[in-house]
């Protein structure tokens, strides 16, 4: 989609971090948006900000692992806007730890938004993309979709399992002889709120014990890469100018670009993966 003004958005996890900042670009173009976040509270300052700034937006309370909530925000957006045209299935969360340690709770839970929300959204949003004859999914992964970092297992696991959902997508609609484009967002470290991800958890996704030491300061690592990450407005950048280009993979980190094929040369090789840094 080459032009934006006056096409309608949708975005989830809008109300901070990469989605926001989505949100606010595509408000920039001349869209009107659908904000979808299951934190209410920043949901509704978010929405506050963009009215004050005079853009065009509807906010829907959604929890992207629920099926149900999607196609309730497919039917609020349709209702409000007659159409959708670009879909970024951005909502994710940020758990990790050594594989075999990892609480059943934490993969149910980080594959429920990172995984499903991107299924559900897929199911949910992109036949009618088909129907009308254009539109644009942008869906988020990272650049833990094309390497595997140690201590990130399951983040790894969801974010591989977008990238190949998302390349599949693209195949199949250019199979079908659709118009409707396809991007994959692979981001490094980013200033968002993903390791305070926790605040979202939801009740059917208890708490693991108390850390150990060694735990947490693997957390406070993640953390500070966090702070040290860049601003989510030049992802949004990307992101925006990647939909108009129709561009597949959007990378928003240039010094990142070489970890892509490192994994390439490894499986070439036939060599044990090799070690990445991804900070």
């Amino acid at each position: 989609m080459e032009r934006l003004d006056g096409k309608v958005a949708v975005v989830t996890g809008a109300a901070s971090g990469i989605g926001r900042a989505v949100a606010e670009e595509a408000l920039a173009e001349g869209m009107r948006v659908v904000l979808a976040d299951i934190e209410e509270s920043a949901l509704k300052e978010t929405e506050q900000a963009f009215l004050a700034a005079g853009g065009d937006v509807l906010v829907v309370v959604s929890d992207v692992s629920s099926g149900d909530d999607m196609e309730a925000l497919r039917d609020r957006a349709l209702a409000a806007f007659g159409a959708v045209h670009l879909v970024h299935l951005n909502a994710g969360v940020g758990a990790g730890g050594v594989l075999w340690e990892i609480p059943l709770s934490d993969w149910e839970w980080l594959l429920g938004v990172n995984l499903w929300g991107v299924i559900h959204g897929i199911r949910t949003f992109v036949p009618g993309l088909i129907e009308q004859g254009e539109g644009h999914v942008v869906n988020t992964a990272s650049i833990a979709g094309l390497v595997a970092p140690a201590f990130m297992g399951s983040y790894n696991a969801s974010k591989h399992a977008v990238v190949a959902i998302s390349e599949t997508l693209a195949r199949e609609l250019r199979f079908m002889g659709s118009p409707v484009g396809v991007s994959v967002l692979c981001p490094g470290f980013v200033r968002t709120r993903i390791d305070e991800a926790e605040r979202n958890r939801p009740s059917r996704a208890p708490t693991p014990p108390l850390e150990d030491e060694g735990a947490a300061a693997v957390r406070e690592v993640f953390h500070q890469l966090v702070l040290a990450g860049i601003d989510p407005a030049d992802v949004a950048g990307a992101v925006l100018d990647g939909v108009k280009a129709n561009r597949f993979y959007i990378l928003a980190h240039p010094e990142l670009d070489p970890v892509g094929g490192m994994r390439a040369r490894d499986i070439g090789a036939g060599d044990q993966p090799a070690d990445v840094d991804i900070a």
